[in-house]
């Protein structure tokens, strides 16, 4: 996706840095997610999720604990503190990494505003982004 060629060399890490990862290329795409599913992933009003392909990120550290969020998609954590890191679903070959494990999250932009049938009225952050319904089905 156009504009992210300067941010490759992305880094991250849980709360208590047992799981580690890094990217090796640039983020395919950076956005908001709020469906109901990745605000219980994340206990937030919605989720900043950052993709890259699955062969560009390197887990360091601890292996993250994997949990079948749903008949379609995976979610990973660290299984000594609990924080989100990782979406990947069955049929694609990219994985979101959060935003919230970033070691410098400055360095990526969301966007757009994904699974916008979910956006809780009170949410308005980054309301001028574009927005898209979700479209994952199962």
């Amino acid at each position: 996706m156009d504009g992210y060629e300067a941010e490759a060399g992305l880094s991250g890490h849980c709360l208590c840095g047992a799981v580690r990862w890094r990217a090796k290329a640039a983020p395919r795409n950076v956005h908001h997610c709020h469906c109901s599913m990745c605000r219980r992933w994340t206990g937030a009003a919605f989720a900043t999720l950052v993709w890259f392909g699955r062969t560009e990120i390197v887990w360091e550290g601890e292996a993250p604990a994997i949990h079948r969020s749903s008949p379609i998609a995976l979610r990973s954590h660290c299984a000594r503190c609990g924080t989100p890191l990782a979406l990947a679903y069955d049929a694609r070959d990219d994985i979101a990494l959060t935003a919230g494990s970033l070691d410098d999250p400055a360095r990526v932009t969301p966007r757009l505003n994904y699974g916008v049938e979910g956006r809780l009225p009170w949410s308005d952050a980054e309301r001028d982004l574009p927005g898209r319904p979700t479209h994952e089905r199962w």
